[in-house]
């Protein structure tokens, strides 16, 4: 239910923020060498791993890599809730998968059902993308979000920062994104020989009824 202003603050209020959090990792790049060898060896096993995310979770390998790639996200995550306002503490599961992105490869827009956070860590990016000066819509490699609002941008004036449609990261490796799983995204595709290699992620709430919102009755 809606939080009541009983105090009546005069000012402007900030409503329905969409939290994202987007940072690099301190010491990748040991971690991202051993992950991209383990990613590899297990798409050598299982072709689909990229598409079949309920395959396996790659947070339950015992690699040091993994432990450590999964600790971020947990701390990650524990700091994403206190600056949403979150302060107490919350028990939740990590499920992941490796995506594997080779040329032409892309990810149509979509959200993740039945997860509270998503999220995905870059183990290698391609060092250089292609010069694409003709089309400046296409932005390969790049995960772009979209406002979950519908049909706000009927109100759109220029820059109002409030009504931006969307939200464009160009992901390096080491760098991790965190955002509600409820948003929209799209992978762009990658349109280089290159590998593209990351490890997506959900957190899921055990217990969700615990965590239910006070009812105003």
């Amino acid at each position: 239910m809606p939080t009541l202003d009983t105090h009546q603050q005069d000012g402007f209020h900030l409503l329905w923020p969409i939290l994202l959090l987007q940072r690099m990792l301190p010491g990748n790049e040991h971690a991202n060498l051993e992950l991209e060898r383990l990613i590899l060896a297990q798409e050598s096993e299982h072709q689909s791993l990229t598409t079949d995310y309920r395959y396996a979770n790659i947070f339950a390998d015992d690699n040091p890599a993994v432990g450590w790639l999964k600790q971020c996200v947990h701390r990650s995550a524990v700091e994403y809730c206190h600056r949403a306002g979150i302060n107490y503490a919350i028990d939740w599961s990590l499920q992941g998968w490796p995506n594997i992105n080779r040329m032409g490869d892309y990810h149509d827009p979509h959200n993740h059902p039945h997860a509270y956070l998503s999220g995905t860590y870059y183990v290698r990016i391609p060092a250089q993308q292609p010069s694409l000066s003709t089309r400046p819509d296409v932005r390969p490699g790049c995960i772009t979000f979209y406002d979950p609002r519908g049909a706000v941008n009927m109100t759109a004036i220029r820059d109002d920062l409030q009504i931006e449609p969307e939200f464009t990261v160009s992901p390096r490796a080491g760098m991790i994104l965190l955002w509600p799983s409820f948003l929209m995204h799209f992978v762009h595709p990658n349109l280089c020989e290159q590998l593209r290699i990351s490890i997506s992620f959900n957190l899921m709430v055990k217990n969700p009824a615990d965590y239910l919102p006070q009812q105003n009755r």
